[in-house]
């Protein structure tokens, strides 16, 4: 009696023949594989590029032009992260029936079937950590003790050594698979149909955090310009701890020299207006009008020097980005001010009163708010 119910209740591993859906045939796992290795590039290397924006090593040079290169960079690494989601879900389901393959029984065969499988692993363990954590950080809520910029610039990494390895490995099979019509067999279609429609949706459920004129129609949208003054805020003066002294000045420093201006001197410069977007790496982006004094005139006025990178340091004591280097290229450029201004109001304190930082194409870390000292690099 034993023996027959250890029977019954036998479970029988899935052969690839058990699944006959359309949703798994070859044809539709390359396309998916190839509209998921696009997105997963484009996120890559938007990211990428993001990193060296923030923490540029001596040999790059991130441009100032056009103002909102950074805005849609980091807005397209944000969308084609939601966009790879649908997708790679669909591909897992697509391929999922292989996993249950038998190793083969020639050697020759073996070495590339286990290649493919870790790096098959890899690549979700490592796709999936990077899309859940991306999602989470754009919500700004963090369940784990490290750094995610650290964090998710090194899985991005893996994931992309492991999807070349799984391309190099099944290269022969997705050349014969996209060959394949997918009219061939009825119903492909509409699985292809299914996950594009699904991408497409979580695109623009989202994209309105950086896309202005989609912000209607974008529910999901994780920004809108509801804080102070307009313009969204991700960390405000009292979580910065930051109190702005009655006898505020801005400390310019350069070589042996040193200068310090009160707000109303600043304010008695000659002032300039500019609309420059504030992007943030979380994806969300919006412009607004500032208005200051220009960085190379600023330093020019007190006879520092205008050709070397400066280093901004904020009345925020502690934090990654208490303090943020401008490079040369966009101390040099008019465009970037030390804003005293906001859409012709004083900054709120929570825009960084008594001044900030507001340059062209750079991330939104770093452009310092509550401003006490310039000091100019050699």
């Amino acid at each position: 009696m034993n023996t027959a119910r250890t029977r019954r209740w036998r479970v029988r591993v899935p052969r690839p023949e058990d699944f006959r859906s359309p949703a798994h045939a070859p044809a539709v796992a390359a396309r998916l594989g190839l509209w998921l290795g696009v997105a997963l590039a484009v996120c890559f290397g938007t990211g990428l590029l993001s990193h060296l924006a923030q923490h540029p090593p001596g040999w790059f040079g991130w441009p100032t032009r056009p103002v909102q290169l950074y805005r849609i960079t980091q807005g397209l690494h944000v969308l084609s992260g939601v966009a790879a989601v649908p997708l790679l879900l669909a591909k897992l389901w697509s391929v999922y029936p292989r996993l249950f393959l038998r190793p083969p029984a020639v050697p020759a065969r073996l070495l590339a079937h286990a290649a493919e499988r870790v790096s098959i692993l890899v690549l979700v363990c490592a796709a999936a950590f990077e899309l859940v954590t991306g999602l989470v950080n754009v919500a700004r809520w963090y369940p784990w003790r490290f750094f995610f910029p650290t964090a998710h610039y090194a899985v991005a990494w893996l994931a992309a050594g492991a999807l070349l390895v799984h391309v190099g490995v099944k290269l022969p099979v997705v050349r014969a698979a996209l060959g394949e019509p997918v009219r061939a067999v009825p119903g492909r279609r509409a699985v292809l149909g299914t996950a594009v429609l699904a991408a497409g949706a979580a695109v623009l459920a989202t994209a309105g955090v950086t896309v202005p004129w989609l912000r209607r129609v974008a529910p999901l949208a994780w920004r809108s310009p509801a804080g102070p003054q307009g313009l969204p805020v991700n960390r405000t003066a009292a979580a910065a701890g930051v109190v702005v002294p009655a006898d505020w000045r801005l400390e310019i420093r350069w070589d042996q020299a040193r200068h310090a201006l009160s707000l109303p001197e600043l304010a008695a410069l000659p002032q300039r207006t500019a609309d420059l977007p504030i992007a943030c790496v979380e994806g969300w982006s919006a412009s607004a009008r500032w208005t200051g004094v220009p960085v190379r005139d600023l330093l020019a006025a007190v006879g520092a020097p205008t050709d070397r990178p400066v280093r901004v340091a904020s009345l925020e004591a502690t934090g990654r980005y208490a303090s943020s280097v401008l490079p040369a290229a966009h101390v040099a450029d008019p465009l970037t001010l030390l804003a005293l201004r906001l859409d012709g109001a004083v900054l709120h304190p929570d825009h960084g009163y008594p001044c900030r930082i507001i340059a062209p194409s750079r991330p939104g870390v770093l452009q310092t708010k509550w401003v006490t000292r310039l000091e100019v690099l050699p």
